[in-house]
């Protein structure tokens, strides 16, 4: 692929600037508030008006709702499958070569006996459970801070060293080493694809935040931070609410 040169030269570069973002462990740090809220009402008009009426179902929905909610779940299991490569190139960045040799079994396992991760075999068999990792928690054991909260254009809640994590996620994909163009523009599709499947899974917690919250972004970020301290061990993550914008 045309870009891969260009995307070697450019990881050392962002991660020069992921160095550069500064921040207090534990505490929120806010310092572009306002842009922020001006770009969390743009994702939850994009939320309101497209992402939610397309997931948007109940236990009283006909049949083709139901079969539409069961196809974004299926999408979405296969999404899920297809970003366990790059997972376990961040576990080995972080050093952890178990969780490695377990995503890496489970790709295997979903990819081949349960027909391109349609299925979950590795879970159900093998208790071979993803083990969630990226390139964002692989900057914060390198040692990198993390920098302020930002929320991205329809990419939901992060911060500046998880923002760059998400870049280089795209980069470090194996997958995208050993496919052609065509092939990997099919996966990019079904990863997007599959963050709907997770919108519609988690449908009732992504609207009590958004549509039930006296202020949205504030819970947003509350629950977005808390979650991922939590997940990184940092302090002020001692409880673990669940966070529906989290991969």
């Amino acid at each position: 692929m045309l870009a891969k040169p260009f995307r070697r030269s450019f990881i050392p570069a962002v991660l020069l600037l992921a160095g550069c973002a500064a921040g207090t462990p534990g505490q929120i740090n806010d310092p572009y508030e306002a842009t922020n809220r001006r770009v969390h009402a743009f994702n939850k008009s994009i939320d309101e008006n497209f992402v939610r009426p397309l997931t948007s179902s109940s236990k009283e929905g006909d049949g083709a709702e139901k079969r539409e909610n069961g196809v974004l779940v299926v999408v979405g299991n296969v999404g899920g499958n297809l970003t366990l490569p790059g997972k376990v190139v961040n576990s080995l960045l972080q050093g952890r070569p178990g969780k490695a040799a377990q995503n890496t079994g489970r790709f295997l396992i979903n990819s081949t006996l349960g027909l391109g991760g349609l299925h979950d075999p590795a879970g159900r068999e093998f208790g071979l459970e993803e083990v969630d990792t990226d390139f964002g928690e692989t900057l914060h054991v390198w040692g990198a801070p993390e920098g302020a909260y930002l929320e991205l254009p329809l990419l939901g809640p992060s911060t500046q060293r998880d923002a760059f994590g998400k870049l280089l996620d795209l980069f470090i994909d194996p997958l995208d080493y050993v496919i052609d163009d065509h092939e990997a523009l099919a996966i990019t599709g079904v990863k997007l694809a599959s963050k709907i499947g997770d919108r519609a899974r988690f449908g009732d917690t992504v609207d009590s935040i958004l549509y039930d919250s006296a202020d949205s972004y504030a819970q947003t970020r509350l629950l977005y931070l808390n979650h991922r301290w939590y997940e990184l061990g940092m302090e002020g993550g001692e409880i673990d609410p669940y966070d529906p914008y989290e991969e």
